[in-house]
Parts: C-alpha cells; sequence; structure tokens
C-alpha cells in the first residue's frame, strides 16, 4: 500500500505529465491553425511555404493515386535493413575493438576521420560501386550508422566497472567469460539506447541515398518535389517523413522498455 505522500506524488506527477502533452497539443494546434490562416489570407507566399490544407490534399491525391504506401513502405523497408544490419555489424566491430587493444589504436583516427565525414560526399563513389539502385542506399545509411553504433557499443564496453573485472580475473576468467559475464550485461542499457539512436541514423542515411539514386521513397518525394518546383509535393514529404520517423522511435523506444524490464 502507498502512503497518502506517495500517492499524492503520483498525483502530482500524472497531473504534470498531462499538462505537458496538452500544452504540446496546443502548440501544434496553434502552429497548423496560424499557418493556414496566413496563407489564406495570403499574408505568406504558398508557392514558398505552402498550406496545411494543401498538404492535405497533396497527401490525399497521393492515397489515390496508390502512390502513398508504396513510397512510404520503399522507405521503411530499407532503414529497416540498414538499422538491422547496422546494429549487427556495430556491436561484432565494438567487440572486435574491445577484444584487442591494438586493432581499437589503429583504428581509432579512421573511426573519427569517417564519422566527422560528410556521407553525402561519397555518394558518386558509392553509387559507382554498388550501381544506382537500392544497395547504394542502404550502403549509404550503413556508414551513418555503423560508425555510430561502434562508438556508442564501445564506450559502454569500456565504462564498465573494473572491480567487477578485476574480481574476475582473480579467479582466472578467461577473456571470453569476462566479456560474457561482465562487459556484455553491463552495457546491455547502453546497447539497447544505442538502438534509438541507430534507427535515426538509418533513417538519415536512406534519405540521403534516396535523394541521389532513388526512384521511390519518401526521400525521393521530396527531391521529386523540388525539382518540378511543387513545393506542395515537398511539404507532404516532408510531414509523412516526420511522421514515419516518430512512428519508427516509439516503437524503438517501446522495445527499450519491454527488454529492460525483462532484463
Amino acid at each position: 500500500m502507498y502512503s497518502n505522500e506517495h500517492k499524492e506524488y503520483l498525483k502530482k506527477r500524472k497531473k504534470r505529465k498531462f499538462l505537458i502533452i496538452l500544452t504540446q497539443l496546443l502548440i501544434l494546434i496553434i502552429f497548423i491553425v496560424g499557418w493556414e490562416l496566413l496563407a489564406k489570407y495570403e499574408i505568406i507566399n504558398t508557392f514558398i511555404s505552402s498550406s496545411p490544407s494543401k498538404i492535405i490534399s497533396t497527401i490525399i491525391s497521393l492515397y489515390k493515386q496508390g502512390n502513398l504506401f508504396k513510397h512510404i513502405w520503399i522507405t521503411i523497408y530499407e532503414t529497416l535493413i540498414s538499422f538491422g544490419l547496422g546494429t549487427l555489424i556495430g556491436i561484432v566491430i565494438a567487440t572486435i575493438l574491445w577484444w584487442n587493444n591494438f586493432i581499437y589504436k589503429v583504428v581509432d583516427p579512421y573511426l573519427t576521420v569517417i564519422n566527422s565525414l560528410p556521407k553525402v560526399a561519397l555518394g558518386p563513389i558509392i553509387i559507382i560501386f554498388f550501381g544506382a539502385n537500392m544497395n547504394s542506399i542502404i550502403i549509404m545509411a550503413l556508414l551513418i550508422s555503423v560508425i555510430v553504433t561502434i562508438i556508442t557499443v564501445y564506450n559502454g564496453f569500456n565504462e564498465t566497472d573494473q572491480n567487477k573485472i578485476n574480481l574476475l580475473k582473480s579467479f582466472k576468467a578467461s577473456k571470453w567469460q569476462i566479456y560474457k559475464m561482465v562487459i556484455l550485461p553491463s552495457s546491455y542499457p547502453t546497447i539497447i539506447s544505442s538502438l534509438k539512436i541507430n534507427i535515426s541514423m538509418s533513417l538519415i542515411g536512406i534519405i540521403m541515398g534516396e535523394f541521389l539514386v532513388s526512384k521511390e521513397g519518401i526521400g525521393y518525394l521530396i527531391m521529386y518535389g523540388s525539382q518540378v518546383f511543387n513545393l506542395n509535393l515537398v511539404m507532404s514529404g516532408i510531414i509523412i517523413l516526420m511522421l514515419v520517423s516518430i512512428i519508427m522511435y516509439k516503437v524503438v523506444s517501446y522495445i527499450e522498455k519491454i527488454l529492460i524490464k525483462h532484463d
């Protein structure tokens, strides 16, 4: 049974959470209504800024043409592939770097350079090597997500309590046993949290790739709209992309909560 003070605290916390969500919704509603009114009374140039009503009309038009969910699915499909591969490859490489400090010292400056390099600059090279197809898009996303995953997970490995490692060493534990019994379990929250970073990085990489070579996907919609000066299509693509990114992030966050709860 909770005490009255604890019940009061939970009640206040719940009320505060409700007020935060309500304020967020009000800001969004005010922004959309204000945008629509400014466009309706021609205070802003709708050719450049579009308007909520035109964006909705464009999305409905894409749906009626049968293109809406096709473009959304292509982007989600590419993102999930790069997300899965990026997470797996990142954890494996981070493990190798932790296992062999010599390899880490050799690779570290290259990781720093690749991480700081704008990946879109490698676009033409990727297209030449892998062709103007989905493979290039996924490789572009992997270049972004893998490096971030490696760095995040490796840092998580290094933050493991040294006393626990020393304790196992005193019992003559092998490196594999230390990794399996201490390093990996201690880094579990970091690995799970890296999934949220990875899904965002993967989506960014996929959109960058679609800007360059795709004929399908949300990135293609945005790029095509800009090429034909159809700002309604550009803004629609951006809104769809925002919704997709929010949904994917929430799904990963939900999975994170389940995994942590079961841990």
